[in-house]
């Protein structure tokens, strides 16, 4: 007696479709699971025994083998034990044979016969559609995610004994229909730019990184305001697409972190502590999962206490901020996992906090403060478009009642529209931010006028720019001229963008 339905295996963020074959036959009762299962696969086989009986049906005592094809993907988690049952009692005579391959089926069984919540249900149901697999039965919990991108028919159930009488035509139930809401385009009250006191060239600086997707590091004394004003900076960036909303969610599915409904709908935020280490950054592990550079796709990346940070991990960033994407190779199997995010990194500007502070003394020594600001490496920071020094507030800034900062929203709309420009200009090429221009674009779209070039060379003879803060110059004043509605560069966007530089001038 044999039967077969589909299921599906995680691999870093995609899935891979798996055939569980069963096959009954006499012999002594035993229940083997092959196909390269871990631990938890394995442990299945209590779980289903119990579901089984619970849900009223017989286990059957005869020799049970369950294929888990192909042989050589590594299959970890729950995920199997509906598909297992199911097979069983199809290979019993419970289920219709005929009908059941036509499903792909997912979910872990509790030993009632409930069905329970798993990861990675959005990229499954991407790959069944590859595969042209069109059924697919998922845990009720998970018929959001599972119903996102509308490519298969999603049928969500709560009971095991819901299945059978689904499959064998016995209950009638109408594919899932997941209504997607308009992207969430409101700002967060709770994150509003006018809380923030003084900070006008910071605030400004945020705005210009919010505008052209720039990677932006803040120096300053600590309680100057860093954190405070890299959390409000998702409340400025624009909506997510449903294309980048789907992309975001798809790795949050695949690293089994929790979410509220189908879709992400906000820019993600994410501030790893700085004890992090580089696999918790970069993905890995035995099983191969996103990290944090990842989990912040599309979104917002903060590192406080940066120069805090391990040596090795904040390495592993080189990748992902100059390729938007990072791999992560192991013995058997390579990965790539999607990383295109905005960096924000704030830091002291010495061990104690209090170098350049106006009314505190600095207690480090010169040998000291090297030692701390050397931490980053100058490949590193030349990847960071924007360098702004954040000053400690005087008393009188402090105080002030009522000091006329902008609101988020107001901010906001001057970066949506300067997006929309870069958008229009950079229709086609593959990239959407100015952050993003390689040699290329850059040389097509920063023009610059007469007094802007002899100012960009000014500039550059004087300081010693590298020739990669040449390209960071030309690009950050180029989110200037856009976020001032101008075509061309003009002395002052440069003048601005060469600000931004702050530990290229010290």
């Amino acid at each position: 007696m044999f039967s077969l339905i589909y299921s599906a295996a995680i691999n870093g963020i995609e899935a891979n479709v798996v055939e569980v074959e069963t096959y009954i036959s006499s012999g002594m009762p035993v229940f083997s699971i092959v196909g390269l299962p871990d631990a938890a696969v394995k442990e299945s086989r209590d779980r289903v025994v119990a579901a089984l009986k619970n849900s009223g049906y017989d286990f059957p005592l005869k020799k049970i083998t369950v294929n888990l094809a192909p042989a050589d993907i590594k299959k970890e988690g729950g995920i199997f034990d509906l598909s297992i049952a199911l097979g069983i009692l199809a290979a019993n005579g419970k289920i219709k044979k005929e009908n059941l391959y036509k499903f792909c089926a997912v979910g872990e069984l509790s030993l009632d016969g409930k069905i329970r919540k798993v990861r990675g249900v959005l990229p499954i149901s991407l790959g069944l559609q590859k595969n042209k697999i069109k059924n697919f039965i998922v845990p009720f919990a998970n018929r959001q995610e599972a119903a996102v991108a509308g490519l298969v028919n999603v049928f969500p159930f709560k009971t095991l004994l819901e299945i059978v009488k689904f499959i064998n035509g016995e209950l009638n139930q109408e594919p899932y229909i997941y209504n997607i809401e308009e992207l969430n385009t409101s700002v967060d009250v709770n994150y509003d730019f006018a809380d923030v006191k003084g900070q006008r060239i910071t605030k400004r600086a945020a705005e210009i990184a919010a505008a052209g997707s720039h990677n932006i590091i803040m120096s300053g004394p600590p309680g100057s305001g860093k954190t405070m004003i890299a959390k409000r900076i998702p409340g400025i960036l624009p909506s997510m697409t449903f294309e980048e909303a789907v992309e975001t969610t798809k790795i949050w599915s695949a690293s089994g972190h929790t979410f509220t409904g189908g879709l992400i709908k906000q820019r993600t935020f994410r501030n790893p502590h700085h004890t992090s280490s580089s696999v918790a950054l970069a993905g890995g592990g035995v099983y191969p999962k996103p990290g944090e550079v990842s989990l912040s796709h599309n979104g917002v990346l903060f590192l406080d206490e940066f120069a805090e940070f391990r040596r090795d991990a904040l390495e592993v960033l080189r990748q992902p901020l100059e390729d938007k994407k990072i791999t992560v190779s192991r013995a058997k199997n390579s990965f790539v996992f999607p990383a295109s995010f905005m960096l924000v990194a704030a830091m002291n500007p010495c061990p104690c906090g209090n170098l350049g502070h106006r009314e505190k003394e600095c207690v480090c020594n010169p040998w000291q403060i090297r030692k701390y600001q050397s931490k980053i490496s100058g490949p590193l920071m030349d990847r960071i478009d924007i360098h702004v020094e954040v000053p400690a507030l005087k008393f009188s800034e402090l105080a002030v009642l009522n000091d006329d900062s902008e609101s988020s929203a107001s901010i906001r709309e001057r970066v949506v529209k300067a997006r929309e420009i870069q958008n229009a200009r950079l229709l086609g090429s593959g990239i959407y931010a100015n952050a993003q221009m390689q040699s290329k674009e850059i040389k097509k779209h920063c023009i610059l006028d007469d007094e802007a070039y002899e100012t960009l060379k000014a500039a550059i003879e004087k300081l010693n720019f590298s020739a990669r803060s040449y390209d960071k110059i030309l690009k950050v004043s180029r989110t200037i001229a856009d976020l001032d509605n101008s075509n061309i560069i003009k002395a002052n966007h440069i003048a601005e963008a060469v600000q931004y530089r702050f530990f290229d001038r010290r």
